[in-house]
């Protein structure tokens, strides 16, 4: 196989994880008492605002704003409270190039304080990360495995921040191909950001600068 058709060969590959990952990027935003959904055109304009654009990627880079989904869900058996919470704007945006896929999203609750509690049952509660990998393995399917997942350290550029990284091996044509999945979810004021970037483990290194600025850069936008 030729090295263009490797890389599209690749580039299938990571998309189809960064599917089966994604929803991680909301870490856990799932139970029977969902939130409230009462979009405003004022919330949603100011999420929008706070993820990625494509000059904010640079050249190279490929993609579009993508319809949010809302209310988030993870496969797993924790279900936190949520019908508490109303959420007033949402968005997310994807861009991609051969081997490396981020995604951004953000949304606005309607008080700080409901931010506060979300954070408290979905992003740092003790059913998370093992409601997270079990949501990931099942996602990945018979074409993944998940060689390792946990929270990893990152620069405390907000209020509240949580940082993980999935290793996946994904089987193809080409042989087995690692990938790293890194999962940021950022609490600031009323928002609550989330980036994943993914791309070839061998890039590890310039795929965590590229989050570092990518993320400063949401956060600077979060008012």
């Amino acid at each position: 196989m030729g090295r263009v058709a490797s890389r599209r060969v690749l580039f299938g590959l990571l998309a189809a994880v960064v599917v089966a990952l994604i929803s991680a990027g909301a870490v856990v935003a799932a139970n029977p008492g969902k939130e409230k959904i009462a979009l405003t055109k004022a919330g949603n304009k100011r999420a929008r605002a706070e993820v990625l654009h494509s000059a904010d990627v640079g050249a190279g880079w490929s993609g579009a704003f993508k319809k949010p989904h809302l209310p988030a869900t993870l496969d797993c058996s924790y279900r936190p409270k949520q019908s508490d919470l109303v959420v007033v704007g949402a968005a997310e945006s994807v861009w991609q190039k051969p081997a490396f896929v981020i995604d951004s999203g953000a949304q606005v609750l309607k008080t700080a304080a409901m931010v506060a509690k979300d954070w408290r049952r979905t992003v740092v509660a003790p059913q998370v990360t093992p409601c997270l990998r079990q949501s990931l393995v099942k996602g990945l399917g018979s074409g993944g495995k998940l060689v390792s997942f946990g929270r990893v350290a990152f620069p405390h550029i907000a209020k509240r921040v949580r940082a993980y990284r999935a290793v996946v091996d994904v089987k193809s044509s080409v042989g087995t191909v690692p990938l790293d999945v890194d999962v940021l979810a950022i609490g600031a004021g009323r928002n609550e950001l989330n980036l994943t970037i993914s791309g070839p483990k061998k890039a590890r290194n310039s795929l965590t600068r590229v989050e570092k600025r990518m993320a400063r850069l949401m956060v600077s936008r979060a008012r």
